[in-house]
């Protein structure tokens, strides 16, 4: 015989009581402690918009005032600026983040995975969200993504721009960049991309890019096991074809054209982009670029050190 506090399904009434008595509350917790949102739902947006070759790129446009535009590194998502978007959205600025074609939730692409397309499609976003006086923040990639649409914006589209830890002015080897890293580097990562992506999408981030390889680093799981989300969310051909976009795009020329206010941010201990072939380079060859470096920091500083970034970015963006 069932016993007398258990019903038919044998869910004990005693549970249910409880249970119910729990979620009043916690709603009554949630009701008293939660604060009414600064920002308007409506003001929220999370959209995409369809490119001229059908592909469709997502964003999230949060806020009012003036906007900064985030771009992502390889092979992540708008995601990777959760700290910034939040953080730059409570101090009165407009923040969008897109995904790369190729990358989270934007089309798996098959062809236009390459930097000309990548500012096309920048520049069309621009257009579609009419962005005017905007700030472009670029790490990584996301930097070179930032230069080559930067030289090549509209007038009164770009008031400053960014680039954190970017690949400009050209990662490779090669004769003109003896200081390069060599292409059987890159070889190698296409490599481990295709025989074992989801390998690789965990040992870039417990190792070189947030620097957890080092002694005495403060290891996050949590960040290990988000950088592998954002990686296995995007499309491995658009990857792979990004390897080759990130590490032979020449940018200097697009550095030399730019005559916007360009602060130029790297971790001196940068694993990933070696700061000797890039940050100081990019300085000198931008008209209004500003050079500031970081001693022991690595290349995912955004996420390992935000508050130090964060007022850095700040401090430009208010100069």
């Amino acid at each position: 015989m069932a016993n007398a506090d258990n019903d038919a399904s044998g869910v004990g009434r005693r549970d249910v009581l409880l249970g119910a008595a729990s979620v009043t509350a916690l709603s009554v917790t949630g009701a008293a402690s939660a604060a009414p949102p600064k920002t308007p739902n409506a003001d929220m947006k999370m959209a995409t918009i369809t490119t001229k070759d059908g592909t469709q790129i997502f964003y999230k446009d949060w806020g009012t005032g003036q906007p900064i535009v985030f771009h992502h590194g390889w092979p992540l998502s708008a995601d990777d600026w959760d700290n910034q978007m939040l953080f730059f959205l409570s101090k009165g600025y407009r923040v969008i983040a897109h995904d790369r074609r190729g990358h989270g939730r934007s089309t798996q692409t098959a062809t236009g995975n390459e930097m000309d397309t990548y500012a096309a499609d920048v520049i069309e976003l621009a257009k579609h969200l009419d962005l005017k006086n905007a700030i472009h923040v670029g790490h990584s990639t996301g930097g070179g993504e930032v230069a080559h649409y930067v030289a090549r914006a509209e007038k009164g589209r770009v008031a400053k721009a960014v680039l954190v830890g970017a690949v400009p002015p050209i990662m490779v080897k090669s004769e003109k960049n003896p200081g390069g890293t060599p292409i059987e580097v890159f070889d190698g990562f296409r490599a481990a991309l295709a025989a074992n992506r989801a390998q690789l999408y965990i040992d870039i981030p417990t190792g070189p890019f947030y620097g957890f390889n080092r002694p005495g680093a403060k290891i996050s799981q949590g960040v290990i096991d988000n950088w592998w989300r954002q990686g296995m969310i995007g499309g491995a051909k658009a990857h792979y074809d990004c390897i080759k976009a990130f590490s032979e795009t020449d940018f200097t020329e697009d550095l030399k054209k730019i005559d916007v206010p360009v602060l130029v941010m790297h971790g001196e201990d940068d694993q990933i982009v070696p700061i000797a072939d890039s940050a100081p380079l990019s300085a000198k060859l931008l008209k209004k670029g500003t050079l500031k470096t970081y001693p022991g920091l690595p290349h995912g500083m955004c996420t390992t050190h935000a508050d130090v970034i964060n007022a850095d970015l700040l401090a430009f963006f208010k100069s």
